[in-house]
């Protein structure tokens, strides 16, 4: 039997304590996850867990029980919410009822009471994730949803097959409003391989069903887009007002990948390409978020991922269309040594068994090294200690004396690019993050100082600097916000006689009270009472 999650919030360790001991959760089908004495950590703690269950007192410090309730709904409209109360009052009701609470229970709590409220969410949860499955109901969505002419309209949008003039053309005939300032693509993709749960849609087909309603319905609330099921994925074209939504859009993408694996069960992904203001770009955008998505392999599962964010942008100059030379290049940024060489062995394979001239040969030869070339400098590598200073391609092709050294001496040049790109890589992250430590330290005191602040700042994507951050510090943004505004409290306090509620300010908490608990947490006394303790006279 499956068992939901449930976060009890409550600023009172007894009140806490003591629903959790008036049921067996486990025999009704849920599970205590974490608990929290105030809305601000219930909130943190909730984006970290992804609970099916939220219940939440209302009096509470810093952040009161229907603040935490209505934030909690702009997370996941999904979360079912219990608020209990000491206050009969009718406001206090309306409100509740204004933020879809399931249930407004009355102090003190009674188990049989408690007990038949998990039991009506328990069926609500159960039916939610059941019309999800059903296999009938998707069906009927995929033909009601996806007509094969718009839906052969995008893909030819997105490959870049369309004229202009039959945009227009296609679009009058469609109804379709496709008129924006901006576009995005986006690419998500369910890795069917990752499946836990055998009974959960048998059929490939409807699962890539599911995944489509799954962003259908997460990105109604962000922006305009169309959605169709392209080559066992799916693919968002969104529809964009102001260059900034872009933001909005790959957090929306990540939170997909999120729901997704919670419902399908199966590791989700989502690639994001450049933005663009012509429908024509829009197949660069396409492509370059197909590149995105190849590069899941370098990321934890469940998130989206952002070509600008991992991948410098692609020079617009004309390229050998070969696939050949895609599968070498794609290897060199992303692959493993072993399946490098078999991608230069099959390229070799397929120059001594076709029939092609020496000049083609050359030519084509030529393109492929350019591509190299160019990768490199995409990453800033210096190509004169891969290629060799001096380096005539007209003078080498006419050295090599035979199909194999030319193999070895493409996995020579092809292994040196991979080794600089990945050396690149590692340091690019190390420097951003040196920067990012760099900002926080001179702007802890703002107290407006957030992860989308100091994003900007940097020009990276949120999703991919938390990851990134947590990587190579080993806390989260905000844990390490957090320690470093208190160090600077412990210094303040044990060099100067400023007032507490002075410091709280200069360190970046206009709350003195929050400040006061943020640091009692910590450290176990308040700063006053640190001071008197500790601080030299």
């Amino acid at each position: 039997m499956k068992r939901y999650t449930v976060i009890l919030v409550d600023d009172e360790e007894e009140v806490r304590q003591a629903i959790i001991n008036k049921l067996d959760w486990e025999a009704i089908g849920f599970q205590v996850i974490g608990a929290a004495d105030n809305g601000e950590d219930a909130l943190e703690l909730a984006e970290r867990l992804r609970p099916d269950v939220v219940m939440t007192d209302i009096k509470m410090p810093f952040m009161d029980g229907l603040t935490l309730s209505n934030k909690l709904k702009q997370i996941s409209k999904d979360i079912k919410i219990i608020v209990f109360s000491g206050f009969d009052e009718f406001e206090y009701a309306q409100e509740a009822i204004k933020l879809e609470v399931e249930e407004y229970i009355l102090k003190p709590i009674n188990a049989a009471k408690l007990k038949a409220v998990f039991a009506r969410i328990k069926v609500k949860l159960d039916n939610e994730i059941n019309r999800k499955r059903d296999i009938e109901q998707l069906r009927k969505y995929y033909l009601e949803s996806l007509p094969v002419m718009k839906e052969q309209f995008l893909i030819g949008l997105l490959e870049g097959r369309l004229s202009k003039q039959r945009i227009v053309e296609l679009m009058n005939s469609y109804e379709l409003n496709l008129n924006y300032p901006y576009y995005m693509t986006g690419i998500v993709n369910i890795d069917k391989s990752s499946k836990k749960n055998a009974d959960i849609l048998e059929t490939e087909g409807f699962i890539t069903v599911s995944l489509k309603q799954i962003v259908d319905e997460n990105l109604s609330s962000c922006c305009e887009f169309y959605s169709c099921i392209y080559l066992e994925s799916v693919v968002v074209i969104a529809l964009l007002t102001d260059s900034k939504q872009s933001n909005d859009f790959i957090h929306t993408m990540d939170q997909i990948c999120k729901s997704a694996f919670r419902i399908l069960e199966n590791n989700t992904s989502a690639g994001i390409g450049f933005i663009c203001s012509d429908l024509m770009e829009l197949s660069r955008s396409y492509q370059s978020a197909q590149n995105a998505i190849d590069y899941r392999i370098l990321f934890e599962p469940n998130q989206v991922i952002y070509i600008q964010d991992v991948e410098a942008q692609v020079n617009d100059g004309n390229i050998w269309d070969s696939s050949y030379t895609e599968n070498i290049l794609r290897e060199i940024k992303l692959g493993e040594v072993e399946h490098l060489e078999k991608a230069i062995q099959e390229l070799i394979g397929y120059i001594k068994k076709t029939a092609i001239s020496f000049q083609l040969f050359q030519i084509s030869l030529m393109e492929m090294v350019t591509e190299i070339y160019k990768l490199g400098r995409t990453y800033q590598i210096d190509m004169d200690k891969v290629f060799g200073m001096d380096f005539n391609f007209n003078d080498k092709i006419y050295q090599f004396k035979s199909s194999e050294a030319l193999k070895q001496w493409l996995i020579d040049i092809c292994m040196k690019v991979r080794g600089s790109i990945r050396r690149e890589r590692i340091d690019s992250a190390k420097l951003l993050i040196e920067k990012a430590v760099e900002y926080i330290d001179q702007h802890y005191q703002n107290s407006d100082l957030s992860v989308d602040t100091l994003c900007n700042y940097l020009n990276v994507s949120a999703t991919y600097f938390s990851t990134l951050f947590k990587r190579e510090m080993g806390m989260s943004f905000v844990n390490y916000l957090t320690k470093v505004r208190l160090d600077k409290a412990l210094q303040l306090l044990n060099t100067t006689d400023e007032k507490t509620y002075n410091i709280s300010t200069m360190v970046g908490y206009m709350e003195p009270n929050y400040f006061s608990y943020v640091f009692k947490k910590q450290y176990g006394v308040s700063p006053s009472n640190y001071r008197k303790k500790y601080s030299a006279k």
